[in-house]
């Protein structure tokens, strides 16, 4: 598991990803309280997106309405990322009725990342007690694993959850990303590598964490579009920066994805590849605004071209791995389920 722990959550200008507590903390659709601060999947509030209310993963930018057909022949089961960012919160891990953590949650990556899905799959994303963000940093190795265990025993139960009451035998697409990642690399090694589950793969997003080549024994990663029952995986930095905090110290080959090419060769994509990314303005589709190539470990791409990127000096584009990209994974994920069905 430690594999998976790299850089995480910068401050990036073009994503309303940082919202305050104070944004969210009187929103009356959070008003509710668990028995004895656990989750209860029975209960919709404790799902982020869920197909049976309407959630911000419904959401679909205004550009890409007109053409938009809802499906739900396929399951995604998506595990947000981390929102317990705050470093004058003491926690380890979130409470999970705290009001203005699921509501950062809800208005930022199920509405930004989780919506990518929304066409041709129903969205389910569990709300749990995530890890806070020091744990990634924190030198105390004993203290960090007991609060990811904490996480991931949530998800854990979640998908259970989901598999015996909500999914009904459909095709299921694991996504994740940061430390929902992390989280997802394991749910796949423990109910699909090996198992009959794995026969309705197909595909699983691993997003924004390393994937060893070592981790898996049987999921193979995608090298084309339209592979199914496989993973992609990348972390965006700007072409030639060297994270050599992270990612200069890693003793491991992991895999990489091209999302303009959905190929793991070091093939250059120019920036007319890119049919889309969703930035700070959701319902505004901008085309162009990066190329891709891998590089060694990680996905390298070209300053983000849009208004004000001027302003733009951060190199390390974690928080945007998903939306940089936003229809041209929107069309992978069509292009998987009707191979999936092919196959």
């Amino acid at each position: 598991m430690n594999l998976f722990k790299t850089t995480l959550l910068y401050a990036f200008i073009f994503l309303s990803t940082g919202c305050s507590k104070k944004n969210y903390s009187n929103k009356t659709a959070y008003q509710f309280i668990s028995i004895g601060g656990q989750p209860d999947y029975a209960d919709i509030n404790y799902w982020a997106a869920h197909p049976w209310k309407w959630d911000p993963s419904d959401s679909v930018p205004a550009p890409l309405r007109k053409n938009y057909i809802k499906d739900s022949v396929v399951d995604v089961f998506f595990i947000h990322p981390t929102s317990l960012t705050d470093y004058e919160d003491t926690l380890w891990n979130a409470n999970i009725d705290d009001s203005a953590i699921n509501a950062k949650t809800d208005y930022t990556s199920i509405l930004y990342q989780a919506s990518v899905f929304n066409e041709q799959c129903r969205v389910f994303a569990p709300r749990y007690r995530q890890a806070h963000l020091r744990a990634f940093y924190s030198h105390d190795k004993a203290k960090c694993d007991t609060v990811f265990e904490l996480a991931y025993g949530d998800i854990k139960r979640a998908f259970e959850y989901f598999l015996k009451h909500l999914n009904n035998q459909r095709p299921i697409i694991i996504a994740a990303h940061s430390q929902g990642t992390l989280h997802a690399g394991r749910i796949l090694r423990e109910y699909f590598e090996g198992k009959d589950l794995e026969n309705r793969l197909v595909c699983a997003y691993l997003v924004g964490m390393p994937v060893p080549e070592s981790y898996f024994k049987k999921i193979k990663t995608c090298t084309d579009s339209s592979s199914t029952g496989c993973f992609v995986s990348w972390r965006t930095y700007k072409r030639d920066y060297i994270d050599t905090t992270f990612i200069s110290k890693e003793i491991f080959k992991c895999f990489v994805t091209n999302p303009l090419t959905w190929k793991t060769t070091d093939e250059y994509a120019p920036r007319n590849y890119n049919t889309g990314a969703v930035l700070k303005n959701f319902n505004k589709i901008k085309k162009n605004v990066v190329d891709a190539q891998i590089h060694n470990n990680i996905l390298w791409t070209c300053k983000p071209r849009f208004f004000g990127n001027i302003f733009l000096h951060q190199k390390n584009y974690h928080i945007a791995d998903i939306n940089l990209f936003y229809t041209t994974i929107r069309e992978n994920v069509k292009t998987r389920i009707k191979m999936f069905w092919k196959r």
